[in-house]
C-alpha cells in the first residue's frame, strides 16, 4: 500500500545493504514492522506520484451534436486528437482518464438524443494533476477516519 492513498505501489526497487539477525530479539513480527517502516520514510522522501489509466476514446456523433460532444469531453479532462468524417456522423478521437468516463454512455445518449456511440480501449498511465491528486488524498484520509488539514 502507497502511503499517499494506500493505492498500489508500481515501479519499485528496494535494494537491502545491511542487516542483522539476534535469536532473541529478531522475529518475523519485527522485520516486518521495521521493513514498513523504512518503507514509509524512504517512500515520501521519493516524492511519490499517483498514476491514472488514460484510455483512447472514439465517439461516433452525428455532426450537429460534435461540439457537445467535444465540450463535453474536454471537461473530463479529455484531450481530443483529432477527428475523422464519416457519412453524417464524426469520429472524436480523445484521451481520456478512465476516473472521467463514470456514467459516461449515459451522459453522451443525453447529449445525442441516443444517436452518438463510443469505444475505449486503455493506452497508458499517466501522472495524476496535482490539483486532483489533492482531492484524492483528501477523501482517502476522511475514508481512514484521518484529520484532514486545510
Amino acid at each position: 500500500r502507497g502511503v499517499l492513498a494506500g493505492y498500489k505501489v508500481v515501479d519499485l526497487k528496494v535494494t537491502v545493504y545491511d542487516g542483522s539477525y539476534h535469536p532473541v530479539d529478531s522475529s518475523e513480527m519485527a522485520f516486518q514492522m521495521a521493513g514498513s517502516q523504512a518503507f514509509q520514510k524512504a517512500f515520501m522522501g521519493a516524492k511519490p506520484i499517483l498514476l491514472e489509466p488514460i484510455y483512447h476514446v472514439e465517439v461516433m456523433v452525428p455532426d450537429k451534436y460534435m461540439g457537445d460532444v467535444m465540450g463535453d469531453l474536454n471537461s473530463r479532462r479529455g484531450r481530443i486528437q483529432g477527428m475523422d468524417p464519416e457519412g453524417n456522423f464524426q469520429v472524436i478521437k480523445a484521451e481520456v482518464p478512465l476516473a472521467e468516463l463514470y456514467k459516461y454512455s449515459t451522459a453522451l445518449r443525453s447529449m445525442t438524443q441516443g444517436t452518438g456511440d463510443y469505444a475505449m480501449d486503455f493506452t497508458h498511465y499517466e501522472q495524476v494533476p496535482s490539483d486532483v491528486t489533492e482531492k484524492i488524498i483528501e477523501a482517502s484520509k476522511k475514508e481512514e477516519g484521518e484529520v484532514v488539514e486545510a
